[in-house]
This record gives C-alpha cells, structure tokens and sequence, in this order.
C-alpha cells in the first residue's frame, strides 16, 4: 500500500469510533417524525458533542448513533446559530473522544480530512486541501459566519457537524456547508473557535459576544508596510465586505481597510479578533486600527448583540 493511502488510513483509525451519526425529529400533529439528520463527533469523556446548530435547532428529539450502532439520546445543552456551532450530550459510557487540534496551526495546502453520514451513508471519508482560512461565509439563517475555514473536501447533506481532520487525526474544524452549485468549496468552523464557544455554552448554555458585522479575509502583510509602520503583525485581516445595518455599516470603517490591531493590541489571525468580541464589548466603543492605501488609521466602532438594532445606517 502507498505512504499516502498508509497516512489517511491511520488519521481515519485515530477519529472514527468518536464519529456520530444525528438524525432529528419534530413533533408533526400528535407523532413525532423524522426532520433531517447530520454528524457530531464527541470531545470529551463525559459525553459532549460537537455539532451544527442548524442540525438540531428546534430538535424535539434526538438520535444519536455510535459506529457499532449503539443508539442513544442526544440533549441540547446549548447552541450558536451566529457561528452554526451547538453541544449535545449523552449520558452513556464506553465511547471513544476525538482529539482536538490547533487551528491556528494550519497552512493553506495541508492535506484535511472530512468524515460524516452523507445522505446517511454512514462514517463516509473524503479528502482535499486547504484552500484558505479566516473566511467568512453567509449562514443558512443568513447572518455571517466568521473565522471559516475552506477546504476542497467533498461536502453533502449529512455531513454537516462532522468533523474536519487533519493526518494525525487531530480535528481542526467543524463541517458546516457548501456553495451550490459550485464544486470543490467547502467551509469548517475552525476548532479553536469552537473550543471557546463550546466552553461557554456548557458552562452557560448560550453565548454573548460583539458583532461588527464584516465579511474578513486573512492576508499576508507586504513586508515594506510592516516595516514602515514597525508591525509586529506579519498577517491583517481584509475587509472584504460590510453588512447592512451593522456596527461597521454606520463606522467609517470601508471595504478594503486591512484590520491589525484591536484596542491597540496586534491581531495573527480573525481567532484573534473574535475571541476580543465578548460579552464585556457589546455597546462600547472599541478602537481598530487598520491600513488603507498604506496609511494607519484609527476607527472607533462599538460592536452590537445580533438582536440589538442598529438606528442609523449608511
């Protein structure tokens, strides 16, 4: 057998006994009936999975299926439609935990691996390469999903919640959705976000954090312009796009603005300026300072919670 086949094999043996299958019911007049299905995979010893939140969200029910087909309840204990990241738990014992990676340690190219139940073909693999990371990607529920991770592994229905590995077995993402009908662009949480997301929801059961509403792309710093403005940043996160009514939309922040500090503080990554969005943020002003056309500038801008209003916009 070839040194590649020999990598994916072992990666797969490491992560798929902690796989799951998930399937959903609602209630339909007076019976309970089958509403859709995805993957999770557990992380921890006492039972908690990862999954998406637009696989469970008004689950009244829920299976969940081991790979030697041991079937057990599955209970919400907390979701997060903005990030499509939600935990369940079973109370069993006996099953095998996932190893959790680092996303911040990933490199466009590296070879990933997805597992799910596609169209409930279950513990199906399929493989690809990073293609970028610090994405944002419009969610089902139409708000912006940041920090995403796009890779060319093939994605279907069924899929979504499964885990994205790397060729130690490592997860570092999240599976959550594809752009159809476009090929080869698939899209994970990355797994450093959900590691802190996943915290706060089992501590707290639900999540507060600051939106700015921006679409980011993380660049390369051209080496002159850290050098100029003496950076200790290498990477910015561009502003692609703004989101109508939103903390950004009545700033002056623009599109095209490279974003590299937050409150004074060096950004290496879209994690970095997220994890900064918390709860502590919501309706006060926060400074930003970003590079457009090479010059520094800095724009206060006061992040928002999804359901806050926005009175005035551009």
């Amino acid at each position: 057998m070839d040194a590649i086949s020999d990598i994916i094999i072992n990666a797969v043996e490491v992560v798929k006994n902690a796989v799951v299958k998930i399937n959903v019911f609602k209630k339909q007049r007076v019976r309970l009936a089958p509403a859709g299905e995805g993957s999770g995979f557990i992380f921890s010893s006492d039972g908690y999975i990862f999954t998406n939140s637009h696989v469970v969200n008004g689950a009244e029910k829920i299976k969940v299926t081991l790979l030697n087909g041991a079937e057990e309840e599955g209970h919400i204990i907390g979701q997060d439609p903005d990030t499509d990241i939600a935990v369940i738990k079973i109370y069993s014992t006996g099953f095998s935990v996932a190893k959790l990676g680092n996303s911040d340690d990933l490199r466009i190219g590296q070879f990933v691996l997805a597992i799910g139940n596609p169209y409930g073909y279950q513990h199906s693999v399929t493989s690809g390469v990073i293609s970028a990371m610090g994405r944002t990607l419009h969610a089902q529920n139409g708000r912006m999903i940041d920090n995403v991770i796009q890779s060319d592994a093939a994605l279907n229905p069924g899929n979504s919640g499964g885990p994205l590995i790397n060729t130690s077995g490592e997860v570092i993402g999240i599976n959550t959705a594809t752009i159809r009908p476009a090929q080869g662009l698939s899209f994970s949480v990355n797994i450093n976000m959900a590691k802190d997301i996943g915290g706060t929801l089992i501590r707290e059961g639900k999540i507060e954090k600051g939106f700015l509403g921006i679409m980011l792309q993380e660049i390369k710093l051209n080496v002159r312009i850290i050098n100029f403005h003496k950076l200790e940043t290498h990477q910015g996160l561009l502003v692609v796009d703004i989101e109508k009514k939103s903390p950004a939309a009545i700033s002056d922040l623009q599109k095209g603005d490279i974003i590299v500090q937050f409150e004074g503080e060096d950004l290496q990554n879209s994690n970095d300026l997220f994890r900064r969005l918390n709860a502590d943020t919501i309706g006060k002003h926060v400074l930003l300072t970003v590079l457009r056309r090479s010059k520094i500038k800095r724009i206060a801008i006061a992040p928002l919670k999804r359901t806050d209003k926005v009175q005035f916009s551009k």
